[in-house]
Order: C-alpha cells, then structure tokens, then sequence
C-alpha cells in the first residue's frame, strides 16, 4: 500500500483515501462526494488487486462513480490518465459552444462579394484570434449583431482560425428570427467588427484555454474588451 501510495504521489495523482480490502458500497458513496462538488475527474476508485463487490459495481454505475481495477500498479495509473484525457478533451469541446475567442476585423471594402445573410465578406484581423463560431457585433453600431462566422478561407482554403495581419474570407450567418443586417445599408467598412463576448464566454474561454489567454498581446486585448462589454 505505501509503494501504491508513492508511486500515486509520484504520478502527481490526489488521493483522498486509501483501504485495505474489497471495494465496497460504501467506498463508492464516499467517492461520490467529488460529484457533488462538480468534481467527476476525482469520483474515482483505484482498485488494486482487489475484489470489487456486486453491491459496489451496481453503485458505482447508478451514481456515475468511475472504478478501474488491475493488478498491475501501472496499468491503474495508465487507466485514470487515459480517463482524465478523455474528460479534459470532452469539455474542451463542449467548451466551444460557450467561449468565445476575442478578435478585431476590419472589413475590406473591394472584397464584398454577398450583402445580405449569409453575408460573405474579406476582412483582416487587426487583434485577437478569429476562430469559426465566433459571434460577431458592431460597437460603433449600438452593437448590433450581425451573426457568426460559419466558415473561413484563406487562400480559398477552408481553415479554423486566422490571427493578426491575416486576410481572409468569411461568412456570417444571421438567426432567421432577428433582425437582418445587411452591408452598405446598416455598416459599412468604416465600421469594425468584434466577437461578442460575455460574462459566461469570457469564463468558458479561461478555464479550457488558458494557453490562448495567457499570450501577453491577447491577454491586453481582453483587457479592452471587457471594458467595452462592461464585464
């Protein structure tokens, strides 16, 4: 139990309680405590060359606690790693629904090749990260919502992102039940576009990318819009 303890400690992986024994009901209560607190990576059990009871594999299932099970030291290791892996790539995707990447456009008046929704225009990124997804408004504008931009080339190639200084093509979709926007009657090239962010999108954008928040030029960005969306 102590080399299990160390090699855990070893691995950088938290334990809240450790027993000698079979796995049992009540062991799988205890950890479900983590989900309580919207800590599913920790409802956890490693069991070790131990027997895990019916009564404890049928709790485990009802209440969502994850139990991995072998007699190899580091294959149990290995199974919760994989485990947490899976976990951070499915809320990072779920992430994306919600957080928003702040971006500056600039519209580029001799590339407006559709007015009206789904509006198809070349813009250059002035600030931030454009990403597809992204909701875009105009400050200038009473920040009217024009849309998110559903696709994006460059070079007529489909890409997912475009930073500072590039130059590409977008769409923008407009929701069918708002009000159509439409350029040259309600903005013009005059006017720049920014993503839309709030309060949940900028949280969703801190907590599953923080590597984009960190980087010094984006991070006095968001600065500046958070001021200008008053979060």
């Amino acid at each position: 139990m102590e080399a299990l303890l160390e090699f855990l400690h070893d691995s950088r992986i938290p334990v809240s309680g450790i027993r000698v024994g079979p796995v049992h009901r009540k062991d799988v209560v205890r950890a479900s405590v983590m989900l309580e607190r919207k800590k599913k990576e920790f409802a956890v059990i490693l069991a070790f060359d131990v027997v895990i009871t019916k009564e404890a594999k049928q709790e485990a299932d009802q209440l969502g606690v994850k139990i991995f099970e072998s007699n190899v030291i580091y294959q149990l290791t290995d199974m919760f790693t994989k485990y947490l892996e899976s976990l951070h790539t499915e809320g990072k995707q779920k992430a994306k629904e919600v957080a928003v990447f702040p971006c500056l456009l600039t519209l580029l008046p001799e590339f407006i090749f559709n007015k009206r929704s789904p509006i198809i225009i070349g813009v250059r990124v002035e600030a931030g990260i454009l990403k597809v997804g992204t909701p875009l408004v105009i400050p200038s504008k009473e920040f009217i919502e024009i849309g998110k931009v559903t696709s994006l080339e460059k070079d007529h190639k489909p890409v997912d992102e475009a930073k500072v200084g590039d130059e590409v093509c977008i769409e923008i979709t407009q929701p069918e039940d708002k009000q159509q926007y439409m350029v040259g009657r309600h903005f013009t090239h005059e006017d720049q576009l920014v993503s839309h962010m709030t309060s949940d999108s900028l949280k969703a954008l801190k907590e599953w990318f923080p590597e984009i928040c960190t980087e010094p030029d984006i991070f006095k960005f968001l600065l500046k819009l958070k001021k200008l969306f008053n979060i």
